[in-house]
């Protein structure tokens, strides 16, 4: 997370609910005024999976990989898959495919919600 982002969360938590919401209101306003399209969400970044790697090792390059998802969002999934490998025995090399794979999942979930706000932005002009 940036200095910023972190700045912003430790201020936004520290506001009684009520200010909570009128700062939530405000960012949706802001966001509906300057909407991101598809083609503005980069691309990941082409990082090689190495033939030998860790569970961990393989989270900190799908993380670098997939810099513009937020990280939150997925921990509790990949988390899970994590301690089916450390806890389970689950072999590393199955882990780390299905993290791949939930890291695209996000990824592409991103690039259609931003296409679908982008749809909706569009006819909101034309009513």
């Amino acid at each position: 997370m940036k200095k910023s982002e972190t700045k912003l969360l430790k201020q936004f938590r520290a506001l009684p609910e009520d200010a909570q919401r009128s700062v939530t209101h405000f960012c949706d306003f802001l966001s509906s005024q300057h909407p991101v399209t598809s083609s503005e969400i980069p691309q990941p970044k082409d990082i090689a999976r190495p033939s030998s790697e860790s569970v961990v090792l393989a989270m900190r390059r799908l993380s670098e990989t997939y810099f513009m998802l937020d990280n939150d969002t997925i921990l509790t999934e990949a988390s899970a898959l994590m301690s089916q490998h450390i806890l389970q025995g689950r072999e590393a090399i199955e882990v780390i495919d299905e993290l791949e794979t939930l890291f695209e999942k996000y990824y592409d979930e991103l690039l259609a919600a931003t296409k679908l706000d982008t749809d909706d932005n569009r006819g909101d002009s034309h009513a």
